[in-house]
């Protein structure tokens, strides 16, 4: 089998194609420019230099996360680029597994650390388990003794120390935590090489291609980066944010829900077409109030056992306060509730906010409507949540 392996989760940016036991390339680099800069050039020239037929790969493999939340997000987007393009499927790969599997063979504990900042690392504990010896090749199985997490270094340096096992440490973090090394740890331990020391696509395609043989795999739709936490952006949103009151919407909030969708949408409904809506069996819609006022409203309409949510609006001035995710939020409990068993929508492909927040609340994208919106004509992403 074949497969292209992409890693950008940290600062090195790293493209493979691997084929069966064999490694065919592999261009890998850290050095000043940006992911979004390097990862796609570097595809090209590895794609071009061993005439790569796009047509003959049967996976993408992926650094999946944790790592840099801007080069897991390039990861991705080129992954689920590839995947669309080419029809094929891809496997994601956990980052920390991917640093790990570096170490293949080794009888220490392996323990990658990646400096996840704020005085923590993403990170895990592996070893090599021999599994068989065939024609005097030994053979491995990769065992993990912590899944990856964000810890504190103290946190998972106690840990090791537990084991009572030598360890192997490799990652960026590394060079951050060296010296509380010598402090924390009880247990011997060494360092990787550099030619070792962080992420390789090699190894997520190695791990992808065993991935893949197990049927671990997603589509391009599918697909989506494993943070472990917030960024720290998103953490400071979330402190800031309020929390409003969910309720079903009554006809005396229609008036302003209408206003709302005129100020915000191109095409809005009007106060007659909520009316007629809050009247129907099949149908729920709810509004937000905050500190006695109505600041946002969402609905959906139900049909065998699915939802269509056909509104999501909230005032200009209160937006990014998390007050249509606690909308939504309400909705599809509400709905499950009520039988619902899968939910759908559509958004505008250039609304980034609106598909990062259906996104979190596990929406994923299954294909595009060409020319759905009007003034301006754009295309419309439809995503499900099933």
């Amino acid at each position: 089998m074949r497969l292209i392996a992409l890693d950008s989760s940290g600062l090195v940016a790293s493209v493979a194609i691997v084929e069966d036991d064999i490694l065919v390339a592999e261009y890998t680099i850290q050095y000043k420019k940006t992911h979004s800069q390097t990862l796609l050039p570097m595809f090209d020239e590895i794609r071009n230099m061993v005439e790569l037929d796009l047509e003959q790969v049967d996976a993408i493999a992926v650094a999946a996360g944790p790592g840099s939340f801007t080069g897991l997000r390039i990861g991705s987007a080129t992954a689920k680029g590839l995947a669309f393009a080419t029809e094929k499927p891809i496997v994601a790969v956990p980052t920390v597994d991917g640093l790990a599997f570096n170490l293949y063979g080794t009888d220490k504990v392996v323990c990658p650390i990646m400096d996840a900042r704020r005085s923590q690392v993403y990170t895990g504990i592996y070893e090599f388990v021999l599994k068989d010896t065939k024609c005097d090749t030994r053979v491995y199985d990769m065992s993990v003794i912590k899944e990856q997490c964000a810890v504190s270094f103290e946190e998972i340096a106690q840990n090791l120390n537990e084991l009572g096992r030598e360890v192997i440490f490799l990652g960026d973090g590394v060079p951050v935590f060296k010296e509380r090394m010598k402090e924390v740890m009880k247990v011997p331990y060494a360092l990787a090489p550099a030619h070792m020391n962080r992420q390789r696509a090699a190894s997520i395609g190695v791990l992808g291609s065993l991935y893949y043989a197990q049927g671990r795999i997603q589509s391009g739709a599918e697909h989506a980066p494993e943070y472990l936490r917030m960024s720290q952006a998103e953490r400071e949103r979330e402190e800031q944010k309020k929390v409003a009151i969910i309720r079903p919407m009554e006809r005396g909030d229609v008036e302003i829900i209408s206003r709302l969708e005129e100020e915000t949408f191109s095409m809005p409904w009007s106060c007659n077409d909520f009316l007629e809506m809050i009247d129907k069996e099949d149908a729920r819609y709810y509004v937000a109030v905050l500190d006695g006022r109505v600041v946002g409203g969402c609905g959906v309409l139900m049909a065998a056992g699915e939802g269509n949510i056909t509104n999501v609006v909230v005032e200009p001035k209160e937006r990014n306060q998390g007050i249509a995710y606690q909308m939504l939020k309400r909705l599809i409990e509400d709905g499950y509730g009520n039988g619902l068993n899968a939910f759908t929508l559509e958004v505008r492909v250039s609304n980034a906010c609106a598909i990062h927040l259906y996104e979190k609340l596990g929406f994923c994208s299954e294909g595009i409507r060409p020319n759905f919106y009007e003034k301006p004509t754009e295309d419309a992403m439809i995503m499900w949540k099933r």
